[in-house]
């Protein structure tokens, strides 16, 4: 229980394309890929900003 095996993943995928459409398909991956895309610059932006603050606080003791 809790690991997905090939019937079940079989099965949602199946879900998906009556639910949305073969055509649909690739615009939602299109517009995941994008967000996830996003999402990594926003957080390496996050780690870049707090690299710098850290430096900064280093540099006035």
């Amino acid at each position: 229980m809790g690991r997905l095996g090939v019937t079940e993943i079989l099965i949602i995928l199946l879900v998906v394309l009556l639910l949305f459409g073969g055509k649909k398909i690739p615009e939602l991956m299109k517009g995941l890929g994008s967000g996830i895309n996003e999402f990594k610059k926003a957080a390496k932006g996050d780690e870049e900003e707090n690299a710098a603050a850290k430096k900064s606080e280093e540099e006035t003791k």
